[in-house]
């Protein structure tokens, strides 16, 4: 079976809806395909390829190797991952496992090869020290190995992508403490085409990274302007910033739940004024920005009446605001007001301090609430 496809006789109880878009395999999936394979060579000296392996959640995958070596002592397979359709930095990746035998009553033992990140921060699924191989993944690869002998597993198990550092550049991996490349990821085994699971589990390891490491201010931004206007604004570490995009919404509801002293939500006008609307998920696919609404903060803040009917036929929110700043109408203000009241709904009760900063496209502050 190819590695494109749906996973060998698996049924869609895995409660992943097949859509149009092509389903793609995790790094974990493919570092057990390749764990497994290197380790039926060192036993048998034959590598089965295809190869495959049972998903957590029920059905089999099967892979195609694109790479073997076979020593006397170790034994090493590679698989490039197939991410499917969706806009992973790891697509077309090789995923190598080496396998090596280890003395009776070892265990098992995960090692970071060239490309696999290091953990350095508490906070994380794993400790500092450990490779960045995370908990699903490893159970993955041990189950695999389970299959191709019934005895005790001792081996050393190391995970390798080739280039791994450079591609952990375009990840949040250095922000999160995990240096010398990527993470070993996935909780099903199979990629979900344009998830944004992904995004939201990176914020929550984010909080949870600067809980641990004691950070009492956080912020989340929802784009590069916006986030180092934040970091300029009030000088922070780079492990107090979360890349929170367009999930305010998850990101404040895992605050809620695991709360920091103080939280600043950071923002372009348009982005904000959706937030201050009520919306969560400040995608354009969830909702646009509503004229009538800035029409009315405008006139909340002195506005005139002219200046709200010209508000309401602007293209953008950028504009509406240039109008507003216009007749010295402080709609920054208004904006941030709003997106205050809806973010501290989203957290009442917690014990946290919230604000609210709107910068515009240059990066310079334009509104600010709390």
């Amino acid at each position: 079976m190819s590695d494109n496809q749906h996973p060998v006789g698996a049924p869609d109880q895995d409660g992943i809806p097949a859509g149009p878009l092509r389903r793609g395999w995790t790094t974990g999936s493919c570092a057990a395909a390749a764990a497994k394979a290197a380790y039926a060579a060192l036993l048998t000296g034959e590598f089965p390829d295809p190869v495959e392996i049972p998903l957590p959640r029920g059905g089999r995958a099967g892979f195609s190797l694109a790479e073997t070596r076979l020593e006397d002592d170790r034994a090493s397979a590679g698989i490039v991952k197939d991410a499917g359709d969706d806009p992973d930095v790891t697509h077309g990746a090789l995923v190598i496992a080496t396998i090596r035998a280890l003395p009776a009553g070892s265990g098992l033992r995960f090692k970071a090869g060239a490309g696999v990140g290091t953990v350095t921060r508490p906070g994380l699924a794993l400790p500092p020290g450990e490779p960045a191989i995370n908990p699903v993944p490893r159970a993955m690869i041990s189950a695999a190995l389970a299959e191709v002998s019934d005895g005790a597993l001792d081996l050393e198990v190391e995970i390798a992508i080739p280039g791994g550092e450079k591609l952990a550049e375009r990840t949040l991996n250095g922000r999160l403490g995990i240096i010398g490349g990527l993470s070993v990821l996935g909780t099903t085994g199979i990629v979900i085409p344009f998830s944004c699971s992904a995004w939201i589990h990176s914020i929550h390891r984010g909080i949870d990274v600067a809980r641990a490491t004691g950070l009492a201010h956080v912020a989340g931004s929802t784009g590069s302007t916006s986030e180092a206007a934040v970091k300029a604004l009030y000088e922070l570490p780079d492990p107090a910033l979360l890349e929170m995009g367009d999930f305010v919404g998850g990101m404040l509801k895992y605050l809620k739940a695991h709360p920091v002293d103080r939280v600043t939500i950071a923002g372009g006008i348009g982005k904000m004024a959706k937030l201050g609307q009520g919306l969560l998920d400040l995608h354009s696919k969830r909702g646009s920005v509503d004229l009538d609404h800035l029409a009315q903060l405008a006139v909340n803040v002195g506005g005139s009446t002219a200046l709200a009917d010209r508000i309401k036929t602007a293209n953008v929110a950028a504009e509406a605001f240039t109008l507003a700043t216009g007749e010295g109408v402080d709609l920054g203000k208004a904006i941030a007001e709003a997106a205050l009241t809806t973010a501290a709904k989203a957290v009442a009760g917690a014990p946290i301090q919230l604000d609210v900063v709107v910068f515009d496209r240059q990066g310079r502050l334009v509104g600010r609430a709390g």
